[in-house]
Formats: structure tokens, C-alpha cells, sequence
């Protein structure tokens, strides 16, 4: 049986504004194994942010469960909780969100500082200039992020959130500050990090087609199923993939809600819309 990296369960999440309750998320059900590749694909204020947030324990559900690994998220003090985060959990961000002062070496190594791993400072700095050298830039590791480009900052964010060696790489719409070539770039060097390493990545997106389709050999055939994204909303169903791509029919109601799909997902995974 694969190895569970992150569930959650029957999550819902409201939020209080003034006098009026705005539902984010409504019964969502997914289960994603260790070492898959996963797109949360849907328009604005679909909830995706939402899901990744409570996903990546920065948020807690207002009902139902949410496991990291083998452990339950509810029964976590916010001491355990930011352990878990910084120990199994990487995070990229649209904004990047780079320290302006700090050289790309020190944005990329500062995670470290708050693991006491062996081998000090000394350390953390040689596995820091290593992820920097994996996205490609070994000749930038003094640049500010002022002296990067959009590309250039987004590979600082990859590199950062994998630097810990996390079980999951949550990124919240990577692409959506780059041009077109960038982005597709960025979640090319996702999946190939993906596929070499065996890291979980969970990025949300609002155009479906970014990484959609699944990459293909030179046979002309899908890649395993773990690498093809398994989350698209019904409105851009059409536009994913060739027909003969097709993955599994929504599973929900209306356009403006995640819903799981694909063949492996469709019977672990239902992100359901229910009615408030």
C-alpha cells in the first residue's frame, strides 16, 4: 500500500466576515500519496489557497481532520506544529517572499537556522549552495533578490522549500507573477525534482493547463499516474488534455470548487460540493 504524505478528511473552513460567514471549503475529502505530483487547478476564490493552507498546517480547518504523515494535526500544540512545518513541510509562494536583505546563499539557508541539525552553520551553508545549484543557480548565490529576476527569485523559493528535505512541497500558484516561458520552466523543474527525488508537490493554479497534461516518453505514453495532476475544476475540464487524456469525470457540482479526478484518484479522493 503506497505511503500516505497528507489527508485531509471531511475539512470544511469558514471564515467570519463582519455579520457574514464565507464558506472556503465544503467537505473536502483527498488522500495524496507519498511521491505524487499534484495540480489544484480552479478560478479565484475557489479555495485553493484555503486548502493548501490548511494542508500545510498554517491554517486549521473549522470541521474535519487533517493527517500530515502518520500524524493528526488536531492533536498538535502550536510548539509540535511548527516543528512538523519546519521538519516535513516546504512552502513556495506566488510573491516569493525573500528576505530583501539577504543573498540568495543566506534566503536559501535560513530555514537551517531553526533545525539544529549536525554540523552547524558550516553545514547548512555547503546543503544550501547544493539546492541552489540543483534550480540552477550556482553562479547567483550572492545576488539579492533585487539583482534576480521573477524566474531567477521563484528558483530561490524551490531551492528554499527543499532544502530541509521536506515531505511535501506545498506551492501556492508558483507561476502566476511570471511570463508564460517562465512559469512552465519553473514547474518543469518541479516535476523533474519530482521525479529524480520522489518529493510530493502540491501547487495550485488557476490555469489548468499548467503541467495538466501529463509529460509523455518518447513511446508517446503517459508517464506513471502519481506524476499527472489530479485536481481541476469542471469549467476547465475541457481545455486540460487531448480527449484521449480525458481524466475521470468531476465528482462535484458547479464550476467554482476544486474537484479530484483522475483513474488512481477517483476512489480516495472526492472534493464534494455540499450544500451550507
Amino acid at each position: 500500500m503506497a505511503e500516505r504524505a497528507v489527508g485531509v478528511y471531511d475539512v470544511a473552513k469558514d471564515y467570519e466576515l463582519g455579520r457574514t460567514r464565507v464558506t472556503a471549503l465544503r467537505g473536502v475529502t483527498l488522500e495524496v500519496e507519498r511521491g505524487e505530483f499534484m495540480a489544484v487547478a480552479g478560478p479565484s476564490g475557489s479555495g485553493k489557497s484555503t486548502l493548501l493552507n490548511v494542508m500545510g498546517c498554517l491554517d486549521h480547518p473549522t470541521t474535519g481532520r487533517v493527517i500530515v504523515g502518520d500524524e493528526d494535526v488536531a492533536a498538535l500544540g502550536d510548539d509540535a506544529l511548527s516543528d512538523l512545518r519546519a521538519r516535513r513541510i516546504g512552502f513556495i509562494f506566488q510573491t516569493f517572499n525573500l528576505i530583501p536583505v539577504l543573498s540568495a546563499l543566506e534566503n536559501v539557508e535560513f530555514p537551517l537556522l531553526f533545525q539544529g541539525r549536525p554540523g552547524g552553520r558550516a553545514a547548512g551553508r555547503e546543503r544550501a549552495r547544493r539546492a541552489l545549484d540543483e534550480v540552477g543557480l550556482a553562479d547567483f548565490v550572492r545576488h539579492r533578490p533585487d539583482e534576480l529576476s521573477g524566474g531567477q527569485r521563484q528558483r530561490v523559493a524551490v531551492a528554499r522549500a527543499l532544502v530541509t528535505d521536506p515531505m511535501i512541497v506545498l506551492a501556492d500558484e508558483p507561476t502566476a507573477n511570471l511570463d508564460s516561458a517562465t512559469g512552465d520552466a519553473i514547474i518543469a523543474l518541479m516535476l523533474d525534482l519530482n521525479r529524480r527525488d520522489g518529493t510530493t508537490f502540491i501547487f495550485s493554479t488557476h490555469d489548468a493547463r499548467d503541467g495538466a497534461c501529463p509529460p509523455r516518453g518518447p513511446s508517446g505514453r503517459r508517464t506513471p499516474r502519481r506524476r499527472r495532476p489530479l485536481i481541476y475544476t469542471r469549467e476547465t475540464e475541457e481545455d486540460l488534455c487531448p480527449p484521449r487524456n480525458r481524466l475521470h469525470p468531476a465528482a462535484t457540482e458547479g464550476p467554482t470548487r476544486p474537484v479530484a479526478v483522475s483513474a488512481k484518484a477517483a476512489g480516495r479522493a472526492n472534493l464534494r460540493k455540499r450544500s451550507s
